[in-house]
């Protein structure tokens, strides 16, 4: 298929950037250019805030009824373009086709579920001291909204936050990807074919730090959504904090799963690898660091080491490709580091841990065990397709060490035990807790993390919160 050029979308037209400068596109399988992506000035993010300024005062006004049916077109549009959208996907991302297929359409869920919920946006009536006093507590959009998100999921994490700030009356200045600009530029084109109007949604790419500083400081910009690393999630919070900007951050994780001695090896051995690997591992809640009881430790090695030896690693448009290659070089370089350094400081490498192939950002699906705990993969997010792998004897023994690192977004856990299972649900320090399946990022249920993972919800009714400003209405007869 043909990959277009990305240009970007500022008050209601597809444009170059002011300095005509572009950015390379490349595609992961073969780390050559496909395409370009368009560089904004300052003088088109100027024009991107003016715009969305505009377009919060027109949207706004547009009843929640009738948004609704916006957004619900918006989604039948989707999931006729999923095929196409979902070949551009990998072709600049790398994941296989058929998880592209799924995040197209769970793209389209997200939308139609936040185009209904938006409607229940209600507000309430407090009863008053006195008879001729009515108070009213009223929802209103907040105004503006700056949007950064990441190049793993660009439909989905994308439209967690245009659903968002669409439903609740919110203009949006997107600033999308470089590395996967042609996707976020589907889904704007198909909120522009629904009916959005052109000043409510424009996009923008270029140097991330310097559209941050320029956005999150200007005056018409009232709300900030930042999903990405804790390093400049922080950068993100501290600029917005400085402008008073009111911000919703979905940052880093290091997930801990824990199996304990009853847990059924047959469906978490199932479950897991198949999750760990997922595009390539490159997925925030993947589960990293995996903490077996040790009557079950060899067995479930086994089944990993087993799970990643069996993956067919491959371009993404390759019909037997099992997982794709990582998104960038710097994963590249990242997880040859992260190996070697846990192999150098004596942790057992059960299969894997090298680049593969000299085209294209290939690496092994990689199982590490029995690890130090300075190994560096013990204390950073790998995001890549590593899982480590520790043994325990005492359930506090992994409760501790799920605990012992500051993030806090999605924990696992496998048990018969009701009294197990309360037990994670109880201590774990964590945004997110599955136990016995995988069953996070669903529209309708609450999607964000604590501790230096960041704050806020990008899923379930929690989500509009941070796009809706409380006003009291307090009215004497």
């Amino acid at each position: 298929m043909t990959y277009r050029d990305t240009s970007l979308h500022v008050a209601g037209q597809w444009r170059a950037g002011a300095g005509a400068e572009t950015l390379d596109v490349l595609n992961p399988a073969t780390g050559e250019p496909i395409g370009t992506v368009a560089v904004a000035a300052e003088a088109d993010l100027q024009a991107a805030a003016e715009a969305a300024a505009r377009g919060f005062d027109a949207w706004r006004a547009v009843s929640a009824y009738e948004r609704s049916k916006v957004m619900r077109q918006a989604a039948g549009i989707l999931r006729g373009k999923a095929d196409d959208i979902a070949r551009t996907m990998t072709l600049e991302q790398g994941k296989p086709l058929v998880e592209a297929r799924t995040e197209a359409a769970n793209a389209a869920d997200l939308i139609e579920w936040f185009a209904e919920e938006g409607r229940r946006a209600y507000g309430r009536l407090i009863p008053a001291r006195s008879d001729a006093v009515q108070q009213a507590v009223v929802k209103e959009p907040v105004g503006p909204v700056v949007a950064f998100t990441p190049w793993n999921f660009p439909l989905s994490q994308s439209v967690r936050k245009l659903a968002a700030a669409l439903c609740t009356g919110c203009s949006v200045i997107l600033k999308g990807p470089e590395e996967t600009p042609a996707s976020c530029a589907a889904l704007i084109g198909v909120f522009l074919e629904a009916g959005v109007p052109g000043d409510v949604l424009n996009l923008v790419f270029g140097r991330p730090a310097e559209i941050s500083r320029f956005l999150i400081a200007h005056p018409l910009v009232r709300k900030v959504s930042f999903t990405g690393s804790t390093a400049v999630g922080r950068q993100i919070a501290s600029l917005a904090g400085l402008h008073m900007k009111r911000i919703t951050l979905e940052l880093g994780g290091h997930a801990p799963v824990i199996l304990f001695a009853d847990a059924d090896m047959t469906q978490a051995a199932r479950v897991l690898p198949a999750q760990k690997f997922r595009n390539a591992g490159q997925v925030c809640v993947s589960p990293t660091r995996f903490l077996v009881h040790e009557s079950l430790f060899e067995p479930f090695v086994a089944a990993m080491a087993g799970h990643a030896r069996a993956l067919k690693v491959g371009d993404g448009l390759a019909p037997a490709t099992s997982m794709g290659p990582l998104a960038h070089a710097r994963r590249l370089d990242a997880m040859e580091a992260l190996v070697a350094d846990a192999v150098g400081k004596g942790a057992s490498l059960i299969t894997g841990g090298k680049r593969l192939g000299n085209r294209g950002f290939f690496f092994e699906p990689t199982v590490l065990a029995d690890l130090p705990m300075t190994a560096r993969i013990m204390n950073e997010e790998p995001f890549g397709p590593v899982a480590v792998i520790q043994r325990f004897s005492q359930p506090e023994e992994a409760i501790a060490e799920a605990n012992r690192l500051p993030f806090g977004l999605a924990a696992y856990a496998y048990t018969r035990s009701s009294a197990n299972a309360a037990l994670v649900a109880r201590k774990i320090q964590s945004g997110m807790i599955s136990i016995n399946h995988h069953g996070l990022g669903l529209p309708e249920t609450p999607f964000g993390g604590v501790k230096d993972s960041g704050y806020g919800s990008e899923g379930g009714s929690e989500a509009l919160d941070g796009y809706l400003a409380t006003k009291l209405v307090s009215h004497a007869a």
